[in-house]
């Protein structure tokens, strides 16, 4: 917090300074003497009637009266990182985006509008990475036809807690009725530890999603649309680890540059604990190594533990959360072709 020389704290920050990354102190009780201290660090992301809105790193919003600050100022835009591959927010979102493609996409300025028939929320959103050339309301009026006229809910994807991310975007979505349905986060690490943790042993791989591999993934009932999906990338890896009557693992790996992105590693139940979400790891990790990739990066919701722990002891860590918000009910702007 600000100290002043007479060692008072103060209030360094003021309405102009929405949009930036602010650090402040408030009262928990402000009518109450001797009331407890609660620090809140985030983006400024309006200042209206007396109310601060900061958004944290994790997307949340948090409202304080401007009557209970006792300090603020500005700090740096993002935290310097300790370890895994320098990125800005927008090269990750372009490697994730085109390690997942949609089956029809149309562009709105700088932002991409992606279907592929309900498959996951990712490859139906839209990706704001720019100015859509629009208005914001005209922007969302388009993007609510564009889904309508598919039968598909309209849905944005932002995120947040890196240089560059759209926590006012995420403020603006809010104040006009889009609720955040997901939160996940994208973690980065260097690529060649995952490749040491393990030998790969037993993991097979293949360029194809085949019977075997679609049997254990989470999503039973694969379409046409989804093999697209899950096939789609500039350069694509399936891990199988064979078992009795399903796959005892499988993995995904899209090596793109030097990013390579791991997604759907999935494990049988009943064969947990036994180090084979490692092995298929590795096992991709060297592919990757082997076609130039040095970075690593992947998806994991934040309510799965055990995906975090595994991720966190192969050297991953978090880099930015984001958000699905998904239209407000009603018919407004959405057409009915």
């Amino acid at each position: 917090m600000e100290i002043s020389a007479a060692g008072r704290l103060e209030v360094r920050i003021t309405a102009a300074d929405v949009g930036k990354r602010v650090s402040v102190r408030c009262l928990v009780e402000p009518d109450v003497a001797g009331g407890k201290f609660t620090d809140t660090v985030g983006v400024l992301t309006s200042w209206d009637a007396g109310v601060l809105l900061i958004t944290r790193k994790n997307g949340e919003p948090v409202r304080i009266a401007e009557s209970a600050l006792v300090a603020g100022k500005v700090v740096p835009s993002a935290p310097a990182r300790r370890r895994g591959p320098a990125a800005s927010y927008e090269e990750l979102a372009r490697v994730v985006a085109r390690a997942w493609r949609p089956v029809e996409s149309e562009w709105l300025g700088g932002w991409e509008l992606r279907a592929a028939g309900g498959f996951t929320r990712r490859a139906n959103s839209v990706l704001p990475l720019g100015d859509p050339g629009l208005p914001l309301d005209d922007a969302l009026a388009a993007v609510r036809r564009w889904y309508g006229a598919r039968g598909l809910p309209a849905y944005v994807q932002t995120a947040t807690g890196a240089e560059g991310t759209q926590e006012l975007l995420c403020a603006e979505l809010e104040r006009r009725g889009w609720v955040r349905e997901v939160t996940a986060e994208v973690w980065t690490g260097a690529l060649a530890p995952v490749a040491d943790r393990a030998e790969g042993a037993g993991v097979v791989l293949s360029r194809e999603a085949d019977e075997a591999w679609l049997s254990r993934y989470q999503r039973k009932g694969v379409s046409d649309v989804a093999l697209r999906v899950l096939s789609s990338g500039p350069s694509v890896w399936f891990a199988t680890v064979p078992g009795a009557e399903a796959p005892a693992a499988i993995g995904r790996c899209v090596v793109d540059g030097r990013w390579a992105s791991f997604a759907a590693v999935e494990v049988d139940p009943g064969q947990r604990r036994r180090g084979l979400a490692t092995e298929v790891m590795a096992a991709l990790a060297r592919r990757a190594l082997d076609e130039g990739a040095s970075a690593a990066c992947l998806q994991v919701e934040t309510d799965n533990a055990g995906a975090r722990a595994l991720y966190a002891g192969t050297g991953f860590s978090a880099h930015h959360a984001y958000h699905h918000y998904r239209a407000p009910e009603g018919d407004a702007g959405v057409g009915r072709g």
